[in-house]
C-alpha cells in the first residue's frame, strides 16, 4: 500500500473535491500578479525588439532618447553589463538565448536589441518608438518545409535522443500487405496565456530579489545566479500568482535585462512584455513535417512502425520538438523506427508548449491509426487493442501501470460509440454531415528531486513550505489536501507558503511533474513530523519542525515506463458548403493515477481538451518569408478557440493504481491536449470520407477537399 493510499484512507481529504485555497483572492482583485506588485522608486524597463531577421546592428542612436522626459537608460550591447552565458543549466548546455546586449548579432526578428529605462511605462514606451537603431542586413531563410535540404539529425542533445530503432522496418514493411504511408503538417503555435510575463529585480541588502511570473522559482533563481557569476545564496526569486504558462515561463531576455538595468540604475526596474513581444521572446511550437509509415497483417497487427520528424529550431540554440515519441510507448511492431530530424532557421528558438512533442506527435500517429484501420476494415479501438504492447516497445521495462485500453471501454461506454456505423459520409442533418472519431493519449508521469518543511505550530495549525509553483493548476490547494492526509488532520489546519526560491529547491512546474514531486516531499516531511510529535505533548512557539529532500529516493526508483493514459472521442459536424466545422461533443478518459482533486484535475483535462479543439480547428502562426517576422503576431490575428467554439466537453477517469510507487500520483497537465486534434481529425474523415493531413482543419481546405473529392469522383465516374 502506498503512502497516500495509506493516508486517504485515514483522512479522505486527498480524492475530495475542494475549491481552491486562493481563490476568493483571485476572483476578488486581492491576489497580485507580478506586473503590479508596487515597489518604492520603481523605474520601468521597455524592450526594443529587432526589426530585420539576420544581421549586425550598425549603431543605437541613444543620445536623442536620453534628452527625453523621464528617461533614466539605455542599454544596449555598446554599454550594458556582462553575463556569463558558457554555463550548464537546466538545458544541460548553454542557453546563448539569454545572452542579450552581448554582441551586435541579430538572429532574428524580435531579437532584443536595447532595453529603454524611464520613470514611467509611458515614458519608457515613447522613448523606444523615437529610439533608431541602424542595421547591416544580411539574406535569411524562415521557411520551413518537409524535405529541407539543410535538415540534419541531432547529435548528443541531452534532452532528447534522437532516434531508436529495432528490426528492419523496410523489409517487414515489403512483407506488410497492408501499409500507410503519409505525411502529416501541424503549423507553429504559440502559448499565450492571459497573463503577460512580467519580472521586477531590485538589490536589496546584497542580495538580488526578482519578482517574477514563473514555472520555478529554483530553476530561475539558479539561472540567474550562474548568468551573473553570482553566489546562489544571494539570489532571491519569488513568483507569487501566475496567470497561465504553458512552458513559456521559464527564464527569458525580460528577466535578465530587468536585474542588468537594477544593477545599473541601484533602484528597482519593472520589464513587462507586450503581446506582440511574446510571440518572438518566450518560446513556441515548432512546426512540424511528419511521415508515418504503418505496415500490418491483414487483422491489424503491426509488423513495421516508423515515425520520422522534422521541425525547426534556431540559429542560435538547437531545440527537439519530439513528435515521434509517442510510439514510444504506445505501440509494438516486429520492426520499430523513430527519428527526429531539425532546421537550422532564422527564427527563434522553441520550447516547451503544452505536451511538447506529444500534442502534434499524436495528430500524425493518430490519424495514421484510423486510415489503418479502415484499410484493415476494423474498428479503431480494436486495432489499438491488437497492439497493445506488453512492455515499453522500445525500451523493454515494465509499465508502472498502463490503463489505456480500460479508458477506451468506458469512453467507448458512455459515447455510444458502439451504434457507430463505420462507414463514411453517411450521416447527415441538414446541411450538415456528421462524424465520429476517437484516439489515444499518453503523457509521461516524470518526477523530479524536490525538498519540503513542514511545521507543527503551537497554535494548532500546520505550516507547509515547499517551493512549488501555482501557474493556475490549483499546486496550493493539492498540497493542502496532501498534507492534511498526511498528518491525519482536516486541511482547514493547513497552511501552504510556495513560490519563493528561499524555501528551497523544488521541482519547477512543468511536464506534468509537479504535483507528483511536491506530494512526495510533503508526505516524506509531514511523516517525519508525525513520528516526532507526542500525543498530548505541548509545541513550542517557534513551531517543530521536519525536513525533507526526496532526491536519494527518486534515485533508487525501479526503472520502469511510467505515463499517464487516455482516450478521447470526438463528434463533429462540417458543412461542405461553407467548409465550418463544429465540434460538438467532446469526451475524454483518462488513466493517471491517484487524482488528489477531482474538481481541478476536471479542469485541467477540459482546458487541455479545449487548447486540442484549438490545435484542430484554429491556431495557427504565419511567417511572412520577405520579413522574416508574424503576419498578426497578437490575438486578433491568432485565433484560439473562444467561448462560441467550445462545445459540452467531458472528462472523467478511471482507477489507476500504482502498486509500487510512493506516491501514486501522475501528472494531467499535458495529457488532456494530446489525442484531441487526432480525434477530430478522425471525426472530420468519418463525416466526409476525406482525410485531413494538415492542420488546423480550415474552412478553405475542408472546401479544397470537397472540391477534390467531387473532382475524383466525376473522373470514376467517366472512366468506368
Amino acid at each position: 500500500m502506498t503512502t497516500t493510499t495509506r493516508i486517504a484512507a485515514v483522512t479522505g481529504a486527498v480524492g475530495s473535491a475542494r475549491t481552491r485555497v486562493e481563490g476568493r483572492d483571485k476572483v476578488t482583485g486581492a491576489a497580485r500578479y507580478a506586473g503590479e506588485i508596487p515597489f518604492a522608486e520603481l523605474a520601468h524597463g521597455w524592450l526594443v525588439l529587432s526589426t530585420v531577421a539576420r544581421g549586425r546592428i550598425r549603431s543605437v542612436d541613444d543620445a536623442p532618447v536620453l534628452a527625453m522626459p523621464g528617461v533614466l537608460t539605455v542599454l544596449h550591447h555598446g554599454n550594458a553589463p556582462r553575463v556569463e552565458t558558457d554555463y550548464v543549466g537546466m538545458l544541460g548546455r548553454p542557453n546563448p538565448v539569454l545572452g542579450i546586449f552581448q554582441h551586435d548579432r541579430v538572429p532574428f526578428v524580435g531579437w532584443p536589441v536595447a532595453l529603454v529605462v524611464a520613470e514611467t511605462s509611458e515614458q519608457a514606451r515613447e522613448a523606444v518608438e523615437a529610439l533608431v537603431v541602424r542595421y547591416d542586413e544580411e539574406p535569411h531563410d524562415v521557411a520551413f518545409f518537409a524535405g529541407h535540404p539543410s535538415a540534419y539529425t541531432p547529435q548528443d542533445n541531452p534532452m532528447l535522443q534522437a532516434e531508436t530503432e529495432k528490426g528492419d522496418v523496410e523489409a517487414q514493411l515489403d512483407a506488410s500487405p497492408v501499409v500507410v504511408d503519409e505525411e502529416y503538417t501541424t503549423p507553429e503555435e504559440h502559448h499565450n496565456p492571459m497573463e503577460p510575463h512580467a519580472a521586477t529585480a531590485r538589490w536589496d541588502g546584497g542580495r538580488l530579489d526578482v519578482v517574477d511570473s514563473n514555472q520555478g522559482s529554483t530553476w530561475v533563481a539558479s539561472e540567474l545566479a550562474q548568468l551573473f557569476s553570482l553566489d546562489p545564496a544571494s539570489v532571491r526569486v519569488r513568483s507569487e500568482h501566475v496567470g497561465g504558462a504553458f512552458g513559456s515561463k521559464g527564464l527569458s531576455p525580460h528577466q535578465v535585462a530587468a536585474v542588468m538595468a537594477t544593477t545599473v540604475l541601484h533602484r528597482p526596474v519593472r520589464v513587462v512584455l507586450t503581446r506582440r513581444q511574446m510571440f518572438s521572446l518566450v518560446g513556441f511550437r515548432s512546426p512540424t513535417a511528419q511521415r508515418i509509415r504503418l505496415g500490418a497483417d491483414a487483422d491489424g497487427r503491426l509488423r513495421a512502425f516508423d515515425h520520422q520528424a522534422l521541425s525547426l529550431t534556431s540559429t542560435v540554440h538547437e531545440f527537439i520538438e519530439s513528435s515521434a515519441v509517442l510510439g514510444r510507448v504506445m505501440y509494438d511492431a516486429d520492426a520499430h523506427h523513430t527519428l527526429h530530424r531539425l532546421v537550422r532557421l532564422d527564427v527563434p528558438t522553441p520550447a516547451w508548449m503544452r505536451a511538447p512533442g506529444e500534442a502534434p506527435g499524436s495528430f500524425a500517429l493518430e490519424s495514421a491509426l484510423d486510415e489503418l484501420a479502415a484499410k484493415c476494415g476494423m474498428d479503431p479501438i480494436a486495432l489499438r487493442a491488437r497492439n497493445e504492447p506488453e512492455t515499453g516497445p522500445v525500451s523493454g521495462l515494465p509499465f508502472s501501470s498502463r490503463n489505456v485500453l480500460a479508458c477506451f471501454e468506458e469512453g467507448a461506454r458512455r459515447f455510444g460509440w458502439a451504434d457507430r456505423d463505420p462507414r463514411p459520409g453517411l450521416r447527415r442533418e441538414g446541411r450538415w454531415l456528421l462524424g465520429t472519431g476517437t484516439a489515444a493519449a499518453t503523457y509521461p508521469s516524470g518526477v523530479g528531486p524536490s525538498t519540503a518543511a513542514v511545521t507543527a505550530e503551537s497554535d494548532g495549525t500546520f505550516t507547509v513550505r515547499i517551493n512549488a509553483a501555482d501557474i493556475g493548476t490549483g499546486a496550493r490547494t493539492a498540497m493542502t489536501l496532501v498534507a492534511a492526509d498526511a498528518l491525519e488532520v482536516d486541511p482547514d489546519r493547513i497552511r501552504v507558503r510556495i513560490a519563493d526560491s528561499d524555501l528551497g529547491p523544488a521541482m519547477f512546474a512543468g511536464g506534468s511533474m509537479g504535483t507528483r514531486s511536491w506530494a512526495w516531499a510533503v508526505t516524506v516531511a509531514a511523516d517525519e513530523l508525525r513520528e516526532r510529535l507526542s500525543p498530548g505533548g505541548g509545541i513550542p512557539p517557534e513551531g517543530i519542525t521536519a525536513r525533507s529532500n526526496t532526491a536519494e529516493a527518486i534515485g533508487a526508483l525501479a526503472k520502469k515506463e511510467r505515463h499517464s493514459f487516455g482516450a478521447q472521442f470526438a463528434e463533429v459536424a462540417v458543412d461542405v458548403a461553407t467548409g465550418e466545422v463544429r465540434v460538438r461533443r467532446l469526451l475524454g478518459i483518462y488513466a493517471a493515477g491517484t487524482i488528489v482533486n477531482p474538481l481541478t484535475a476536471r479542469s485541467q483535462f477540459i482546458g487541455g481538451m479545449t487548447w486540442g479543439l484549438s490545435m484542430a480547428l484554429h491556431e495557427e502562426a504565419i511567417r511572412d518569408r520577405a520579413s522574416g517576422g508574424h503576419v498578426g503576431a497578437d490575438l486578433a490575428g491568432y485565433h484560439f478557440a473562444a467561448h462560441a467554439d467550445v462545445p459540452l466537453i467531458e472528462a472523467d477517469w478511471v482507477d489507476d493504481p500504482v502498486p509500487d510507487d510512493p506516491v501514486g500520483i501522475k501528472g494531467i497537465g499535458e495529457i488532456g491536449v494530446v489525442g484531441v486534434a487526432a480525434a477530430i481529425a478522425n471525426a472530420v474523415w468519418h463525416a466526409t470520407g476525406v482525410r485531413h493531413r494538415d492542420l488546423p482543419i480550415r474552412p478553405d481546405r475542408v472546401l479544397r477537399a470537397a472540391d477534390g473529392a467531387r473532382h475524383r469522383a466525376a473522373e470514376g465516374a467517366r472512366n468506368a
